[in-house]
């Protein structure tokens, strides 16, 4: 029989309020009793249900981790790195697939159901008011991976975008390249506008217009069709600033196939760091994002907003940094990668 909390009150020779109130986070209890109670329950092997704290505290500790992009294998590692930071915060995760949809109300309505704590939407993709509207129903959110928006309308944890186009156009440049293209992820994420926007803003005033693509996803497939069809087209660009990784890893595949030496011939940047991006011969130069850094913010965030829910809006902008690998040509005169 499953051990209850009248067996642990008994032999730790205490009321079942005070086992309750010792299980229960930040309830009051001397620390004589808190220790009579441990002991008790660690000899008779029990653990506090936290189904049925949840009906006395309100709280259920359920953070729904919502993302629309479970085809990247990059987002693997960072549902590996949240759900092992949300576990080591005692706190539980519900994971929302929102592949192929965009309805933030029905998402709600299943958060609502789960009677989650807070809300850590975790998508480059998805637009700000999809966040916003789990905070006008007044859950606790917090945006992982998200807009650049100059006025945030929920806290957001992420990367300066503007600034990675920004970082990309510069080490494209010091390596003296001038047929510059770029290959974005959806054309609509505001993502891929920011970091086209700071990329053109760096090659405009260098007097380069570089040509632009739009992958329909952060697809490996849609990278390599997308690529295809350019290098099919003879465009003229000798190197392009991919949208991610999991994109120029399928660009690379396909200037392979058609024949095309990397990086002699063509050159690819790409952005994020995923492992996949030092697998095999012609690895893949990086924009790196400090995905340890945004997940442990992100769960710091959404904490703070759970503790204290009128704490004001917080926007964290980290840097990024370039991953030398091989998908590039050298540094002219073997200098500094701009924004290392």
């Amino acid at each position: 029989m499953a051990i209850t909390l009248q067996d642990v009150a008994l032999k730790a020779g205490v009321s079942k309020s005070a086992v309750s109130r010792t299980f229960t986070d930040g309830a009051s209890v001397s620390a004589r009793t808190r220790a009579k109670v441990e002991a008790a329950a660690l000899a008779l092997g029990y653990s506090p249900n936290v189904l049925a704290a949840a009906l006395t505290t309100g709280r259920t500790k359920l953070i729904g981790l919502i993302s629309n992009n479970f085809s990247n294998p990059y987002f693997l590692e960072i549902f590996d790195r949240f759900t092992r930071a949300i576990q080591d915060a005692g706190l539980r995760t519900l994971l929302i697939n929102l592949s192929d949809e965009e309805d933030s109300d029905r998402s709600l309505r299943m958060l609502r159901q789960y009677n989650v704590d807070g809300v850590i939407v975790a998508s480059s993709t998805l637009p700000p008011s999809f966040a916003a509207t789990f905070q006008q129903a007044g859950l606790p959110v917090v945006h992982a991976f998200g807009w650049s928006a100059p006025e945030p309308r929920t806290a957001l944890v992420s990367i300066d975008n503007v600034d990675a186009g920004r970082m990309a156009a510069r080490t494209l440049l010091a390596r003296g390249y001038v047929r510059i293209g770029f290959l974005g992820g959806p054309e609509a994420a505001s993502t891929t506008q920011d970091r086209l926007a700071g990329f053109e803003e760096v090659l405009g005033a260098a007097g380069v217009t570089p040509c632009r693509a739009f992958a329909p996803a952060y697809a490996y497939a849609a990278g390599h069709s997308v690529m295809a069809r350019i290098l099919s087209a003879r465009a003229p660009a000798e190197v392009w600033f991919c949208g991610d990784d999991v994109i120029a890893i399928g660009a690379m595949a396909a200037a392979q196939e058609a024949g095309l030496h990397i990086p002699e011939e063509i050159g690819f940047l790409g952005l994020n760091d995923m492992e996949m991006a030092a697998w095999g011969r012609d690895t893949l130069t990086t924009i790196r994002q400090p995905l340890a850094e945004i997940v442990a913010e992100a769960v710091a965030m959404i904490r703070t907003r759970i503790d204290t829910p009128d704490s004001p809006t917080e926007i964290r902008r980290l840097p990024c940094e370039i991953v030398e690998r091989r998908s590039l040509r050298p540094l002219l005169n073997g200098g500094d990668t701009p924004g290392a």
